[in-house]
């Protein structure tokens, strides 16, 4: 169980599984840039920001819901959380700009969120959606115990990153394009680099071995 104070945002699951080096530069340099698809974020968002709750039909809808789970040590806000059923089972609905992704990092920081509403509700929570802008639409995410042991790995891991304290090396792979912090992050100029240490380091313990 972890303290209060020692939480971590649940946003970071979705940047850490992106990106090591973007959840470090974010979380531990407090490095933030803007661009066209951060932009289209933030105005998805504030639609969903105003804290107000309310019924749709026979749905208890609750928006801008404060989370924790003190067993992951995360904490963080859920867009919207329908209450469904006599037994008002949660279920969360994360929005996002642009459409579904093949990887899992947004389904990993919804069932953070499931997560959450289980440890403060003492209820299960086997579902939720993720709300896509594109195509308008949701797309349901069962939170199957795969996903849950990944969810559970990437708190642990994002954990351990923010004790050791440094922002992990560059890797440039597809998704560098489209991040707003590539400026910052340089992975051309800084992953040769590392990639020039890691052989040094390499051929000194190749050497030492065969001393």
């Amino acid at each position: 169980m972890f303290d209060e104070s020692d939480l971590l945002p649940i946003s970071g699951l979705q940047h850490l599984l992106f990106c090591e080096r973007q959840w470090g530069l974010i979380h531990l340099e407090s490095a933030w840039a803007a661009n066209r698809l951060t932009a289209e974020g933030d105005e998805l968002h504030s639609k969903t920001d105003s804290g107000l709750s309310g019924t749709v039909g026979e749905i208890v809808v609750a928006r801008s819901l404060d989370l924790r789970c003190l067993r992951l040590g995360l904490s963080g806000r859920a867009d919207v959380v329908e209450f469904h059923g006599a037994e008002r089972i949660p279920f969360p609905v994360e929005y996002k700009h642009g459409k579904s992704k093949r990887a899992d990092c947004d389904r990993v920081q919804l069932c953070a969120q499931a997560l959450c509403l289980e440890e403060m509700t003492g209820k299960a929570v086997p579902c939720g959606a993720l709300f896509y802008a594109t195509p308008r639409r949701r797309e349901s995410v069962e939170f199957t115990a795969e996903l849950r042991v990944t969810t559970e790995a990437a708190a642990a891991r994002m954990h351990a990153l923010w004790r050791e304290g440094l922002t992990p090396p560059p890797v440039k792979f597809p998704g560098c394009k489209s991040c707003s912090l590539l400026d910052l992050c340089q992975p051309d100029a800084l992953g040769s680099k590392t990639a020039a240490s890691s052989y040094v380091r390499h051929l000194l313990a190749d050497i030492d071995r065969e001393t």
